[in-house]
Protein backbone atom coordinates (compact mmCIF):
# COMPACT_ATOMS: atom_id res chain seq x y z
CA UNK A 1 0.00 0.00 0.00
CA UNK A 2 1.34 3.63 -1.01
CA UNK A 3 0.75 5.41 1.99
CA UNK A 4 -0.62 9.05 0.74
CA UNK A 5 -1.78 12.39 2.74
CA UNK A 6 -3.90 14.87 1.06
CA UNK A 7 -1.99 18.34 0.30
CA UNK A 8 -3.12 21.93 2.04
CA UNK A 9 -6.06 23.00 -0.16
CA UNK A 10 -3.99 26.48 -0.54
CA UNK A 11 -1.57 24.48 -2.05
CA UNK A 12 -3.81 22.64 -4.38
CA UNK A 13 -5.62 26.07 -5.21
CA UNK A 14 -2.47 27.98 -6.01
CA UNK A 15 -1.22 25.36 -8.44
CA UNK A 16 -4.56 24.95 -10.12
CA UNK A 17 -4.29 28.05 -12.44
CA UNK A 18 -7.04 26.52 -14.93
CA UNK A 19 -11.01 26.97 -14.42
CA UNK A 20 -12.83 24.16 -15.89
CA UNK A 21 -11.50 21.26 -13.38
CA UNK A 22 -12.11 16.72 -13.45
CA UNK A 23 -11.26 15.45 -10.23
CA UNK A 24 -9.84 11.80 -10.20
CA UNK A 25 -9.84 9.58 -7.38
CA UNK A 26 -8.57 6.00 -6.70
CA UNK A 27 -10.36 3.24 -5.22
CA UNK A 28 -7.12 1.51 -3.70
CA UNK A 29 -4.57 3.22 -1.53
CA UNK A 30 -6.48 6.28 -1.65
CA UNK A 31 -9.57 4.75 -0.42
CA UNK A 32 -8.18 3.06 2.21
CA UNK A 33 -6.60 5.42 3.58
CA UNK A 34 -9.54 8.29 3.16
CA UNK A 35 -7.61 10.45 1.36
CA UNK A 36 -8.90 9.96 -2.46
CA UNK A 37 -11.66 7.90 -2.43
CA UNK A 38 -15.96 9.11 -3.06
CA UNK A 39 -16.58 11.22 0.03
CA UNK A 40 -12.95 12.75 -0.38
CA UNK A 41 -13.35 13.54 -3.82
CA UNK A 42 -16.67 15.36 -3.46
CA UNK A 43 -15.03 17.39 -0.45
CA UNK A 44 -12.82 18.05 -2.77
CA UNK A 45 -15.51 19.14 -5.38
CA UNK A 46 -17.14 21.41 -2.70
CA UNK A 47 -14.21 23.33 -2.05
CA UNK A 48 -12.86 24.06 -5.47
CA UNK A 49 -16.60 25.03 -6.32
CA UNK A 50 -16.41 27.77 -3.19
CA UNK A 51 -13.34 28.65 -4.43
CA UNK A 52 -14.60 29.85 -7.50
CA UNK A 53 -13.55 27.03 -9.48
CA UNK A 54 -16.03 25.27 -12.20
CA UNK A 55 -16.07 21.32 -11.72
CA UNK A 56 -16.57 19.36 -15.17
CA UNK A 57 -17.32 15.87 -13.76
CA UNK A 58 -15.18 13.51 -11.14
CA UNK A 59 -15.02 9.98 -11.05
CA UNK A 60 -13.14 7.01 -8.37
CA UNK A 61 -11.08 4.95 -10.77
CA UNK A 62 -10.61 1.48 -9.66
CA UNK A 63 -7.15 1.95 -9.56
CA UNK A 64 -5.54 5.04 -10.47
CA UNK A 65 -1.90 3.34 -11.34
CA UNK A 66 -3.35 0.63 -13.23
CA UNK A 67 -4.92 1.80 -16.40
CA UNK A 68 -6.00 -1.10 -18.88
CA UNK A 69 -7.74 1.68 -21.26
CA UNK A 70 -7.66 5.12 -21.22
CA UNK A 71 -10.13 5.21 -24.08
CA UNK A 72 -12.61 3.27 -21.57
CA UNK A 73 -12.10 5.74 -19.13
CA UNK A 74 -13.06 8.40 -21.53
CA UNK A 75 -16.00 6.60 -22.66
CA UNK A 76 -17.10 6.54 -19.30
CA UNK A 77 -16.28 10.20 -18.22
CA UNK A 78 -16.77 12.24 -21.66
CA UNK A 79 -16.53 15.26 -19.33
CA UNK A 80 -13.02 14.75 -19.28
CA UNK A 81 -12.65 16.00 -22.69
CA UNK A 82 -14.25 19.17 -22.07
CA UNK A 83 -12.09 20.07 -18.48
CA UNK A 84 -8.70 22.30 -18.75
CA UNK A 85 -6.94 19.95 -16.31
CA UNK A 86 -7.31 17.03 -14.33
CA UNK A 87 -6.91 16.80 -10.40
CA UNK A 88 -5.82 13.45 -9.26
CA UNK A 89 -6.31 12.27 -5.84
CA UNK A 90 -3.82 9.19 -5.58
CA UNK A 91 -0.55 8.53 -4.90
CA UNK A 92 2.32 9.83 -7.50
CA UNK A 93 2.46 6.69 -9.45
CA UNK A 94 -1.21 7.38 -10.16
CA UNK A 95 -0.94 10.54 -10.88
CA UNK A 96 2.22 9.74 -13.63
CA UNK A 97 -0.04 6.80 -14.79
CA UNK A 98 -2.48 9.57 -15.86
CA UNK A 99 -0.26 11.94 -17.03
CA UNK A 100 0.84 9.40 -19.88
CA UNK A 101 -2.65 10.22 -21.37
CA UNK A 102 -3.54 13.58 -19.91
CA UNK A 103 -1.63 16.89 -20.41
CA UNK A 104 -2.36 18.87 -17.31
CA UNK A 105 -2.51 16.84 -14.69
CA UNK A 106 -2.39 17.74 -10.97
CA UNK A 107 -1.39 16.22 -7.85
CA UNK A 108 -3.71 16.72 -4.70
CA UNK A 109 -1.71 14.47 -2.51
CA UNK A 110 1.73 14.06 -1.90
CA UNK A 111 3.14 10.32 -1.36
CA UNK A 112 4.84 9.35 1.95
CA UNK A 113 5.87 6.06 1.54
CA UNK A 114 5.61 1.98 0.73
CA UNK A 115 3.53 1.05 4.16
CA UNK A 116 0.24 -1.60 4.77
CA UNK A 117 -2.26 -2.35 7.25
CA UNK A 118 -2.12 -4.63 9.90
CA UNK A 119 -5.53 -5.31 12.18
CA UNK A 120 -7.04 -1.68 10.61
CA UNK A 121 -3.90 0.00 11.67
CA UNK A 122 -2.22 1.71 9.48
CA UNK A 123 1.48 1.15 9.23
CA UNK A 124 3.89 3.68 7.45
CA UNK A 125 6.98 3.83 5.76
CA UNK A 126 7.92 0.08 5.87
CA UNK A 127 9.38 0.34 3.10
CA UNK A 128 11.82 2.41 1.24
CA UNK A 129 12.11 0.77 -1.86
CA UNK A 130 15.92 0.42 -1.93
CA UNK A 131 16.20 -2.32 -4.68
CA UNK A 132 18.60 -4.30 -2.18
CA UNK A 133 16.42 -5.66 0.84
CA UNK A 134 18.37 -7.38 3.53
CA UNK A 135 15.48 -6.74 6.01
CA UNK A 136 15.22 -10.27 7.67
CA UNK A 137 18.84 -9.65 9.04
CA UNK A 138 16.88 -6.58 11.41
CA UNK A 139 14.00 -9.03 11.93
CA UNK A 140 11.38 -7.55 9.45
CA UNK A 141 11.93 -4.28 10.41
CA UNK A 142 14.10 -1.86 7.54
CA UNK A 143 16.28 0.87 9.37
CA UNK A 144 16.41 2.22 5.91
CA UNK A 145 12.64 3.26 6.05
CA UNK A 146 12.09 3.16 9.58
CA UNK A 147 15.17 5.08 11.14
CA UNK A 148 15.32 8.36 10.53
CA UNK A 149 19.13 8.26 9.71
CA UNK A 150 18.71 5.01 7.80
CA UNK A 151 21.53 3.70 9.83
CA UNK A 152 22.28 0.04 8.57
CA UNK A 153 24.83 -0.85 11.43
CA UNK A 154 23.46 0.07 14.58
CA UNK A 155 21.98 2.55 16.48
CA UNK A 156 23.55 6.71 16.33
CA UNK A 157 23.32 7.04 20.47
CA UNK A 158 21.18 9.63 20.34
CA UNK A 159 17.67 7.97 21.15
CA UNK A 160 16.34 9.12 24.09
CA UNK A 161 14.32 6.74 25.92
CA UNK A 162 13.94 4.56 22.96
CA UNK A 163 12.56 7.78 21.47
CA UNK A 164 14.59 9.14 18.18
CA UNK A 165 16.44 12.47 18.99
CA UNK A 166 15.27 13.76 15.30
CA UNK A 167 11.38 13.50 15.39
CA UNK A 168 10.50 11.49 19.01
CA UNK A 169 9.60 8.53 16.56
CA UNK A 170 10.25 5.25 18.34
CA UNK A 171 13.52 4.08 17.74
CA UNK A 172 13.89 1.51 14.66
CA UNK A 173 17.25 0.30 16.51
CA UNK A 174 15.48 -0.21 19.57
CA UNK A 175 12.40 -2.26 17.57
CA UNK A 176 15.08 -4.44 15.75
CA UNK A 177 17.37 -5.27 18.92
CA UNK A 178 14.48 -6.66 20.86
CA UNK A 179 12.81 -8.44 17.44
CA UNK A 180 16.15 -9.92 17.12
CA UNK A 181 16.65 -11.14 20.72
CA UNK A 182 13.39 -12.53 21.07
CA UNK A 183 13.82 -14.38 17.82
CA UNK A 184 17.36 -15.32 19.24
CA UNK A 185 19.42 -14.16 16.69
CA UNK A 186 20.95 -11.12 17.99
CA UNK A 187 24.31 -12.20 15.92
CA UNK A 188 22.54 -10.97 12.91
CA UNK A 189 24.09 -7.33 14.49
CA UNK A 190 27.51 -7.90 14.46
CA UNK A 191 26.99 -8.16 10.68
CA UNK A 192 28.55 -5.31 8.81
CA UNK A 193 27.13 -3.58 6.34
CA UNK A 194 28.89 -2.13 3.25
CA UNK A 195 27.74 1.12 2.11
CA UNK A 196 24.70 0.57 -0.31
CA UNK A 197 24.86 0.67 -4.02
CA UNK A 198 22.04 3.27 -4.64
CA UNK A 199 22.62 3.09 -8.39
CA UNK A 200 20.10 0.01 -7.68
CA UNK A 201 17.60 2.24 -6.71
CA UNK A 202 17.81 3.75 -10.55
CA UNK A 203 14.86 2.68 -12.45
CA UNK A 204 12.07 3.84 -15.14
CA UNK A 205 15.22 3.68 -18.12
Amino acid sequence: MIISRQKKFREILRNLKEQNIFIIGCGKCATRLHVGGEPEVLEMEKGLKRAGKTIAGWTVLSSACSIPSWKEVLSQNPAIRESDALLVMSCGTGVAAISRFADIVYPALDTESLGGFSSDEIMEEQCNMCGECTVWMYGGICPIAQCAKGLLNGPCGGAVEGKCELDERPCAWDAIYEKLKKLGKLEYLEIIHEPRNHAKKLRGK
